[in-house]
C-alpha cells in the first residue's frame, strides 16, 4: 500500500515527496530546500510549512532541527501597492 502525499505547503503546492527527493539529491539546510522546492515562497513566507520542512529535513539528516538552519526572507525589492494586487490600479494619491 502506498502512503498519499501529504502537502507540506499549501502557498506553493509542494508535497513530501518532492522535499524528501530534495533532501535525497543533496539539499542539506532549509536554504537550499527552499531554492530547489520553492517552500516557503509564497504569501504566507513559511508560517505555515517551515516547522514540518524543518523536521523533515532533521530526520533525514539526523540532525536537530535547530541545527538544519533558517530561511532568508526577501521582501520586494519596490513595494507594491496592494490596490493592484487586487485588481484596481488607479491615480496615485
Amino acid at each position: 500500500m502506498t502512503t498519499p502525499k501529504r502537502i507540506v505547503c499549501a502557498c506553493e503546492d509542494v508535497n513530501d515527496v518532492e522535499l524528501r527527493e530534495a533532501i535525497e539529491a543533496g539539499c542539506a539546510d532549509l536554504e537550499s530546500l527552499k531554492r530547489l522546492t520553492g517552500f516557503a515562497t509564497g504569501p504566507c513566507q513559511g508560517k505555515t510549512c517551515l516547522t514540518l520542512a524543518r523536521q523533515m529535513l532533521a530526520e533525514a539528516t539526523g540532525a536537530t532541527p535547530e541545527a538544519v538552519g533558517a530561511i532568508t526572507f526577501r521582501p520586494p525589492v519596490q513595494p507594491i501597492p496592494l490596490r493592484y494586487l487586487a485588481g484596481q490600479e488607479g491615480d496615485e494619491a
